[in-house]
């Protein structure tokens, strides 16, 4: 397997994109191509109509001169009818084509096991310019037909002008220059847009800063909007000098190979015009076959520019994806648990995140057992939420390993072992569906199954929230959709809630505060109820809370301080012993007195 960090080699991702486009679309393709190599044809036959027309009116030859006139009156046509429906059927062969490569894209992306390329900044440029070029990488398919296509003609025309004499051959090798810099081009302005590619993301995203609604009010109180404004012109002026100065650069070579292949090109007229012999036909059909040599050349490198360049290099992104996706479960062999009889087991685990050095969790040794209300608990940064997304298998540790029931959890598929999740965290999404599919969500199977979503509903406490809606469940939520409400944070936090507790019967239920904007009061009332329910069975339930009101509850309490594990034990242990849960516990009970 490559390494994540490289892009496969160009030829191989380009044939892996055509291999799915053949095995999403293998008629269309087949007759897309065959239509444009034969609308290539008579078009690159019009040179040789021109010198049977000069030969034959100046010769006073009537049969030829008949000939050439349909020979071009036919080219004309067929050129004209065989573009009509090659470029119709392209069409069409694109559109489909399109909707199967966006969609690949987008499952890959949601299918990797872990989220790292959402944070590593190189990985995040990779897949920016990604998503930029996915939308238009059917053109790929097109590039490659019309490459052929100009190909062909290239073909016919060299031999065309080979009958002549076979010294015009060398106009190809006067050509190859251009060939040379047009695909070497691309790749050094696509080079310095990825250097640039940070610059330009966050050029981006400061514009959508200062143009959106959810931080418009933010942006108009602080009166920052000037700002933003200048510091997006900033970014993108950063974005963009490299790729300038590549530009200048390039395309001071692609104008030197041309003036080489204008000069082989008027010396080859010039050459065939002093020759003894040559019939004015075949001056006319030089001057005419090297005109359209010299379009054909540049239509040719054109298009070798975008296919190398644009097309071709997001195959090899898309080819990375690919790649590093498969890396993630290649060692992913064995079945997820049907039940956890033991536990779950960190041993010596450490976990920094990408793209940084300083260790989140160090030397991490602990013991979840089933059964049981797990809770978390320490300063900001102790890497609480951090411990609960190893669980979950967000990430995988630097070192050390965990294991479920013995079993090392790496090798369980990340979607089997998330199949026995269920929870809800602090930085949940607002799904903007109706409210029930918002909330069903939890649990896909039973995603229209509404008795299962209002018992959710009921479970997190949130029905007073679908109370409110004018429609109950069936209300569209988001004000940017027809007919869709509005509802306030602490009710959006309630349905993500009713969306963790969708799986009636989880392996481990995991609440990474998920009920920050509740009071105290109705959160240590549901997590209590909860609770209760998870004693005495096989699941584990790890709970991530800052009020020591709901933590106290819990059978196990881990304290982490410094990104590693300071004490576990009981409430009351705790207490005894006078340990940093002691102290943060006595801060907190002050607070309220």
């Amino acid at each position: 397997m490559p390494s994540p960090d490289s892009l496969p080699p160009a030829l191989p991702a380009m044939w892996r994109t055509l291999r799915r486009a053949y095995d999403a679309e293998p008629l269309l393709l087949s007759a897309s191509f065959s239509l444009a190599m034969l609308a290539a044809l008579p078009d690159a036959l019009l040179a040789l109509w021109f010198g049977m027309l000069g030969d034959g009116v100046l010769q006073k030859r009537h049969g030829l001169v008949i000939g050439a006139a349909v020979g071009l009156g036919a080219s004309a046509a067929a050129t004209w009818f065989l573009k009509v429906i090659s470029d119709r059927m392209q069409r069409r062969f694109r559109d489909r084509v399109a909707v199967a490569l966006e969609a690949h894209v987008a499952q890959l992306q949601a299918a990797v096991a872990t989220v790292e390329h959402h944070e590593r900044p190189e990985y995040l440029d990779r897949l920016g310019m990604l998503r930029n070029q996915v939308f238009v990488l059917d053109h790929i398919y097109m590039s490659l037909f019309s490459t052929c296509g100009w190909l062909l003609r290239l073909g016919v025309t060299l031999a065309l002008l080979v009958s002549i004499h076979p010294a015009l051959a060398l106009l190809a090798v006067f050509a190859l220059p251009t060939v040379g810099i047009s695909t070497w081009r691309p790749g050094i302005e696509r080079a310095a847009e990825e250097r640039a590619a940070s610059a330009s993301r966050l050029a981006r995203h400061l514009f959508t800063t200062a143009t959106t609604a959810a931080p418009g009010r933010e942006v108009r109180v602080t009166r920052i909007g000037e700002r933003l404004a200048a510091l997006r012109r900033e970014a993108w002026d950063r974005s963009y000098r490299p790729v300038a100065a590549a530009r200048w650069v390039s395309a001071l070579w692609h104008a030197g190979a041309w003036s080489v292949f204008g000069s082989a090109y008027v010396a080859a007229v010039a050459f065939v015009s002093s020759r003894a012999g040559a019939t004015p036909g075949q001056v006319l059909l030089v001057l005419a076959a090297g005109a359209r040599l010299s379009a054909y050349v540049a239509a040719t490198v054109g298009e070798l520019g975008f296919l190398t360049g644009f097309w071709l290099d997001g195959s090899r992104r898309l080819a990375w994806l690919e790649d590093y996706a498969a890396s993630l479960v290649e060692h992913a062999d064995q079945k997820a648990p049907v039940r956890i009889e033991h536990g779950i087991r960190f041993e010596n685990v450490c976990f920094s995140y990408p793209g940084t050095e300083r260790r989140v969790l160090q030397d991490i040794n602990l013991e979840l057992r089933p059964g049981t209300v797990v809770a978390i608990v320490g300063e900001n940064g102790a890497g609480k939420s951090t411990l609960v997304k190893l669980i979950c298998r967000m990430y995988r540790p630097d070192s050390g390993r965990i294991t479920v029931d013995g079993q090392d959890l790496a090798r369980i598929p990340a979607d089997d072992w998330r199949a026995g999740l269920a929870g809800a965290f602090q930085d949940f999404f607002r799904f903007e569906l109706r409210a029930a599919h918002s909330v069903g969500l939890g649990d896909l199977p039973r995603l229209d199954d509404e008795s299962a979503v209002a018992t959710a509903v009921r479970r997190a406490g949130a029905q007073d929230v679908v109370d409110a809606l004018a429609s109950g469940l069936q209300t569209q939520l988001g004000t940017t959709w027809p007919g869709g409400v509005d509802v306030s944070f602490g009710q959006w936090q309630k349905l993500a809630l009713a969306r963790g507790f969708m799986r009636d019967r989880p392996l481990v239920l995991v609440l990474d505060e998920p009920t920050a904007a509740l009071d105290a009061e109705t959160e240590h009332a549901l997590f209590e109820r909860y609770a209760a329910a998870a004693r005495g069975g096989d699941r584990i339930t790890v709970l991530v809370s800052h009020r020591f009101s709901t933590v106290r509850m819990a059978d196990q309490i881990v304290v982490l301080t410094g990104a590693r594990v300071a004490e576990v034990g009981t409430h009351e242990e705790l207490m005894r012993t006078g340990g940093p849960y002691s102290q943060l516990y006595g801060i907190q009970a002050a607070a309220y007195r």
